[in-house]
């Protein structure tokens, strides 16, 4: 390793910011268009001519997660051999015209086509592996926060933008809107994301079959996978029967209900930044997670008893927000904490296959549940879900407190010796506060999780590499 590279900046240079600033932006127009319909499709589509059941409805709002979750790991596997932008023009191009095919429906099966197609422009895991040729090991993870934040920006002004938007455009428009936003999208990536010099296969960022057979056999990662499947299952679901409790509870045209989303998502957030600054800053990681899972599991049954009744649900959605937010943000940390430091890209896609599969659950079961056995049945169902997530949550281990670190290593690394990696890994693994270390010759990199109540100084693993 060089010595420039030791004494670079610990700032991002203008080049990562700028591909790290373009790719969220890339996430937030995609996912804001995703999540836009959310609040009024319900509504929206119990109007059609052909008078969908709450079942269609569900399988309208969930379709995009079965084909996401189906093509999201395949994309990024291709993308390694076919390029970074090619397949990320495909993906949007694809979703472009799930976009037009859902604006042009008149029926609900030309609804759920359209979805299904959104889904298939699979591109997050591709956007995930450009982010890491753009950007130095060191901060990847910085680059990967933004882009979490970025999310959940874009699903909290959803929440308050779709019912705004549906007054002046419809639910049509809005399917139009996105696509527009995907072509602004494709247009982002072209002009002003760079290009990558080289793109290479990333542990951190990207899935390997040759992972995945240790990611699922890890219980603790299969616990938090659980946990995000039930997490957005129960949020489809919620938003199968929501709009019409609140229509049926208060007489608020659908229109109206970002006058009650609103100071909602604000007062979740102003409630969930203490929380993970505890969490993070304490090390009391597990007992925040679990108290989410508690008040997941309070909301569900809150929803079940006082959907009739407006003060009832406006009191749910709030519980329910502060304990999305707050798991919403615990478990990618949870997974990079648990995950095998050269596994995490692997360890992430099948956290992200995971969501994806609940968001076409909840949304396929919760319609199906709030059709044959009513509004209350839906949310007995997610507390179920978030009852089994609480015994998991409780059970499990308590993550270490760790801080994942990660190094360039000099070009001549990928001629050592599979004894010379042994060798170069026992070393790392004997530095005073070293939990885990993974030597990867092929990506010229180093990652080391390290315990954070250790005072580490980079330049004693700078000096083991240089030998």
């Amino acid at each position: 390793m060089s010595s420039s590279q030791h004494s670079s900046s610990d700032n991002m240079t203008p080049a990562e910011r700028r591909a790290t600033l373009s790719l969220a932006s890339i996430y937030g127009l995609r996912m804001f268009g995703m999540f836009l319909i959310l609040p009024i499709f319900a509504i929206y589509a119990s109007t059609l001519p052909d008078k969908p059941s709450s079942f269609m409805v569900g399988l309208a709002l969930g379709a995009y997660g079965l084909t996401q979750a189906l093509l999201q790991l395949p994309f990024g596997m291709a993308s390694d051999k076919y390029g970074r932008k090619p397949m990320i023009y495909l993906g949007l191009a694809i979703f472009a015209v799930g976009s037009l095919v859902a604006a042009l429906a008149t029926s609900i099966e030309g609804i759920i086509i359209g979805r299904a197609l959104q889904g298939a422009g699979a591109v997050s895991a591709v956007v995930t592996a450009l982010v890491a040729d753009l950007t130095r090991d060191e901060h990847r993870t910085k680059a990967m926060a933004t882009i979490g934040v970025t999310i959940g920006i874009a699903f909290s002004l959803s929440l308050v933008g779709g019912p705004i938007l549906n007054q002046w455009i419809g639910v049509p428009g809005i399917f139009a809107l996105t696509g527009v936003l995907t072509l602004a999208a494709i247009a982002v990536v072209r002009f002003i994301v760079p290009n990558p010099v080289h793109s290479h296969y990333h542990s951190d960022a990207s899935a390997t079959p040759a992972r995945l057979k240790d990611v699922l056999k890890n219980k603790q990662l299969l616990r938090l996978n659980y946990g995000i499947f039930a997490l957005h299952a129960a949020q489809m679901a919620m938003f199968v029967v929501v709009p019409f409790a609140i229509v049926s509870a208060s007489g608020l045209h659908e229109n109206q209900h970002w006058q009650i989303y609103l100071p909602i998502v604000l007062a979740s957030f102003v409630l969930m930044v203490p929380a993970i600054i505890y969490a993070e800053k304490q090390s009391q990681m597990k007992r925040v997670f679990v108290a989410a899972v508690l008040m997941m599991l309070v909301a569900q049954l809150m929803f079940s008893v006082s959907i009739h009744y407006f003060w009832g649900i406006v009191a749910s959605l709030t519980v329910y927000f502060v304990a999305f937010n707050v798991l919403e943000a615990s478990l990618p940390s949870l997974i990079s904490k648990i995950a095998p430091a050269a596994a995490k890209g692997t360890a992430m896609g099948v956290y992200n296959t995971a969501q994806s599969l609940g968001i076409f659950v909840g949304g396929a079961l919760g319609g199906y549940l709030s059709h044959v056995y009513g509004f209350a049945s839906v949310f007995i169902f997610c507390g179920v879900m978030m009852f089994l997530w609480l015994l998991l949550a409780f059970s499990m281990q308590a993550p270490l407190a760790v801080r994942t670190k990660m190094y360039t290593m000099e070009d001549s690394a990928e001629q050592m010796t599979a004894e010379m990696v042994v060798s170069v890994k026992s070393k790392l693994t004997k530095l005073a506060g070293v939990i885990e270390a993974a030597v990867l010759p092929q990506e010229r990199t180093v990652i080391l999780k390290i315990d954070k109540s250790y005072d580490w100084d980079d330049s004693q693993v700078y000096q083991l590499l240089r030998g």
